[in-house]
């Protein structure tokens, strides 16, 4: 039969070209091409674009692992600090947390201009721009640590004030001075990762973040345990690891021959584009430390709390948890935000929405994976942090909670990467700003003081807020038009 369908003449059938018809030399019934993509696409084919999602898994996992391990360094410290006693843990997480809200979280949220600049200038392929860009980062990263060093100076006074306890606040205050060298170090850091990210360099960031990890548990636990420094060791261990890892990303950049290109060593033409790069960082600063500081107020909130040794530690343990599976998260996030910068940046803004889609749906993957290792593992996560069988059942108790908000922080944190792509960092402020604080933080209040559920309305108020954050991120992210960002415009 095939064969006289084949040999039909034009007199009696016209060809197939012209009418638009290309006929298979080996044709396949429908019934079963259909059949044979659907088993050859599956499931996961239908929940993700296979190429895209390809392309972000590479990009993201040593992303997710490198920024796991350099937000390690200050908790592994905290960690050593912690089982010298309950007044050190407690004194170590506040410390921690202050550091991170004042200072650490600022650094990060700096760099994130790098994200719109270098992103969008490797996509429009103004490679020579990435190292100016870089250096007016850093610049404005050196000038700033030199405030908040001030400020950490201050540390117990300002504890007092915000009625801490005081024999706390004073051992807090010890611990966050060891810290200040540290600072420094990770704006450095944090730009040098930046730079690195939105050109797809990833493979080897895995290896110059393990490496000061593990250096930094044998330093820890030598100037804890191996020197009068005790306590004070522990802050210094960290300072010391992160100036390693600074300097190990520096040398790499300017030695490695890839970089021939984005880097041709300082120039003084970097001051002229310190005022871009500010006007970018400042809103990035802002967006980041605002969910930031949300967190760590409810560290706050639970030092003025009946038995507050005891319900600091377990909102301090929690926000640590959070913070370690949002750097999980933040690899995510730092995929979004290349992949759209860069998308934006060769002028493909269906490109750019179809990467966030992707990103999206693995981050929900990832997160439920992370919740079902912590809702298996609660009580050895735990005991990493105290030796306190008390806290440890109390951290039990909050793990759902803990579950949710973990979710909830992984699709906006993706969304938030987007933003920092396409260069909407001053409305992601605004989302911040009100469903943070006027719903999250005034519902934590409200469950935590007025119902007496303590930590459990605390983490509750902060559930709602994250959970309203992502709902108007996606919001934005739908109703914007998505065009590359004028540059010139911004100077």
């Amino acid at each position: 039969m095939t064969d006289s369908i084949t040999a039909a003449t034009p007199q009696s059938s016209p060809p197939a070209a012209s009418i638009g018809i290309e006929i298979s030399p080996n044709p396949v019934p429908i019934a079963s091409v259909t059949i044979q993509e659907r088993n050859k696409g599956g499931w996961w084919n239908k929940l993700l674009d296979k190429e895209e999602a390809k392309k972000q898994i590479v990009l993201s996992l040593p992303l997710i692992l490198t920024n796991v391990c350099y937000y390690l360094i200050p908790v592994v410290s905290v960690m050593f600090a912690g089982h010298l006693g309950e007044l050190e843990l407690a004194a170590a997480n506040l410390a921690n947390s202050w550091a991170t809200v004042t200072g650490f979280a600022f650094m990060v949220g700096l760099s994130g201009a790098l994200e719109t600049l270098c992103g969008q200038g490797f996509g429009a392929k103004l490679y020579r721009m990435l190292g100016i860009y870089l250096q007016a980062s850093s610049i404005i990263s050196f000038a700033v640590p030199i405030i908040i060093s001030i400020i950490w100076w201050f540390t117990e006074p300002i504890f007092i004030l915000l009625h801490q306890d005081p024999q706390i606040s004073k051992y807090a205050a010890l611990y966050i001075k060891f810290l200040i060298p540290g600072l420094f170090a990770y704006g450095f850091l944090h730009n040098i990762l930046r730079f690195l990210q939105t050109q797809s360099v990833v493979m080897p960031l895995v290896f110059f973040s393990v490496i000061p990890l593990a250096l930094h548990v044998l330093v820890a636990y030598g100037l804890v345990h191996w020197t009068t420094l005790g306590f004070r060791g522990a802050p210094l261990a960290a300072s010391i690891s992160i100036w390693i890892s600074m300097l190990m990303l520096a040398m790499y950049v300017m030695c490695a021959k890839k970089f021939e290109r984005t880097w041709e060593g300082f120039s003084f033409e970097s001051f002229h584009y310190v005022l871009m790069d500010l006007k970018l960082a400042l809103p990035s600063a802002a967006m980041v430390c605002l969910e930031y500081w949300a967190f760590e107020i409810l560290v706050f909130l639970a030092g003025v709390m009946p038995n507050a040794k005891q319900i600091t530690s377990l909102i301090a343990m929690c926000v640590n948890t959070e913070a370690i599976a949002y750097m999980i998260t933040y690899g995510l996030s730092a995929t979004a935000s290349t992949r759209v910068s860069n998308e934006l940046g060769a002028g493909n803004p269906g490109k750019a929405k179809k990467a966030m889609v992707v990103t999206l749906k693995l981050s929900v993957l990832l997160a439920l994976l992370v919740d079902l290792a912590l809702a298996v593992g609660h009580n050895l996560w735990a005991g990493l942090f105290s030796d306190s069988r008390a806290i440890i059942k109390l951290f039990a108790y909050m793990t759902p909670f803990l579950a949710i908000s973990i979710l909830a922080d992984s699709v906006q944190g993706v969304l938030s990467g987007v933003a920092r792509g396409c260069g909407w960092q001053h409305l992601a402020v605004y989302v911040n700003l009100g469903t943070f604080y006027l719903i999250g933080m005034t519902i934590a209040g409200v469950l935590g003081f007025k119902a007496k559920l303590y930590a459990k309305g605390l983490w509750l108020g902060l559930i709602c807020g994250v959970c309203c954050q992502a709902g108007l991120l996606l919001l934005v992210m739908l109703r914007r038009k998505w065009i590359r960002l004028d540059l010139a415009h911004i100077a």
